[in-house]
């Protein structure tokens, strides 16, 4: 994650929020990786096949790594994504992978996090509205 610039990443987290025009700004600028992984984690089934499609597994590990899938987590883990491990953990309001964010001066990380944090906890789920 460390390799976009900051102004990017914090456009990113806003995509969290539901922000469509920023979605849409990466998705036609040259970031359809950070489109795709908010599409996931907000729970596009597609938007994960087409990061594993187009080079981007460790965002699709990651992504599954937040919704508890362990195989995920470890391959993050055993592929030397450690930083991403860190975010799964703080997605997941680990307080020690959050205070090893903050000690590290990765503050943007902690904002995607809580913004996924918000997202996923403002989810209700309606059974009327069950798909058969």
């Amino acid at each position: 994650m460390l390799e976009y610039e900051p102004k990017i990443l914090i456009a990113f987290a806003e995509t969290l929020s539901g922000n469509t025009e920023i979605f849409n700004w990466l998705l036609n600028n040259g970031y359809p990786e950070l489109a795709a992984l908010s599409a996931a984690l907000r729970g596009s089934v597609e938007a994960g096949d087409w990061l594993l499609k187009n080079g981007f597994p460790h965002f699709a590990a990651l992504d599954q790594a937040i919704d508890g899938k362990d195989d995920a987590y470890f391959w993050l883990k055993r592929n030397d994504y450690n930083l991403l491990c860190m975010l799964c953990d703080a997605c997941n309001n680990k307080p020690e992978a959050i205070r090893w964010l903050a000690e590290n001066d990765l503050k943007i990380l902690i904002v995607i996090a809580e913004k996924f944090r918000a997202f996923r906890d403002n989810q209700h789920y309606d059974y009327h509205k069950m798909h058969f």
